[in-house]
């Protein structure tokens, strides 16, 4: 279970030293939120399971004993729980093992919060709503279309039940500095911007709102930190980037950020069946005023600006990156 105790230091920001548990610290939202809360003073406690570092804990969340283990002897402040099973085509096609992490772990890891009385974050999805009455508010009632949304509304149910006074944060589609440019379905337009050998036909029809992680770490810190200051802070709240795209202007405007031909590119506008075995919603735009009305929120990075960020990397010639950055 946990390993060698990582060397987390205590910043001067608004963390003060409180220490946070970090749940899928391995991830694309949970490595960004790890750097953000460590440069913003927290005590960060990172958590991950097959692919977690010597730096951090390694836990399996499915496991009671190492759940109860992990908390009992930590003892965060905080909880933050990032960790699931996001890629709906697979909850669909491992629906055990996808439901055993994102609805029963959710509710061991929000009954141990309660018990050492941590405020637990619980990160969410668009995609527990159906899609046809967008935007939707906090208030709004979920109808999910896949089991993916269904499992994680009924992870929203589960710490509401064990932790009533904790937050819901629902969060659309995102993105940031990935691993592989496959970690994210943003990112993993690059192959289709890239590859002008061939015509790359892409839906036109679902609208999403393409967000950053770094801004999604940013307003989770800021929770956090107005926590500590208004112990009746909780409920559900939204959080999204402000740019309606769909996978085709997602991949027309990465080629325009990094100034390539995108003239193989094409739209398909005709409404056709999923092309995994998960249904997904035409457009489950989020209502983010409620974030915004208490002054929690963040401005969104322009899409093209973010995904110079986290694309570049992975750009063939790399003295087009000395052209752009020096």
């Amino acid at each position: 279970m946990p390993g060698p105790e990582p060397q987390d230091c205590e910043g001067a920001g608004p963390g003060s030293g409180v220490r946070v548990l970090v749940t899928g610290a391995t991830g694309l939202l949970g490595r960004s939120l790890c750097r953000q809360l460590r440069s913003d003073g927290w005590i960060v406690i990172a958590t991950g399971f097959s692919r977690a570092s010597p730096r951090m804990h390694q836990c399996d969340l499915t496991s009671e004993e190492q759940v109860q283990r992990l908390v009992r002897t930590h003892k965060p402040e905080v909880v933050v729980h990032c960790a699931a099973e996001r890629r709906p085509d697979v909850v669909e096609r491992a629906s055990d093992s996808a439901l055993n992490l994102n609805v029963h772990a959710t509710a061991t890891l929000a009954k141990e919060a309660a018990t050492c009385g941590a405020f637990l974050v619980y990160i969410s999805t668009d995609y527990v709503f159906d899609g046809r009455n967008p935007p939707y508010g906090e208030d709004d009632s979920p109808n999910p279309l896949n089991l993916y949304g269904r499992s994680k509304r009924e992870g929203e149910r589960e710490v509401q039940r064990h932790c009533p006074d904790c937050v819901i944060l629902r969060v659309p589609i995102l993105f940031g500095e990935v691993q592989r440019v496959e970690e994210s379905a943003v990112t993993s337009l690059w192959s289709s911007v890239l590859d002008q050998s061939q015509t790359w036909s892409l839906d036109h029809v679902q609208q999403r709102f393409p967000t950053d992680v770094r801004d999604v770490s940013r307003v989770i810190s800021n929770i956090c930190s107005r926590r500590q200051q208004d112990p009746s802070l909780c409920g559900v709240f939204h959080f999204s980037g402000k740019e309606q795209m769909t996978k085709y202007e997602m991949s027309k405007s990465i080629a325009e950020a990094f100034e390539l031909p995108s003239n193989h590119i094409v739209p398909v506008t005709d409404p056709a069946p999923s092309s995994g075995p998960a249904s997904r919603p035409l457009n489950s735009r989020l209502n983010c005023s409620r974030l915004e009305l208490i002054g929690l929120s963040v401005e969104p990075r322009p899409f093209r600006v973010a995904i110079l960020d986290s694309l570049w990397p992975f750009t063939p010639d790399k003295k087009w990156r000395q052209t752009v950055f020096h």
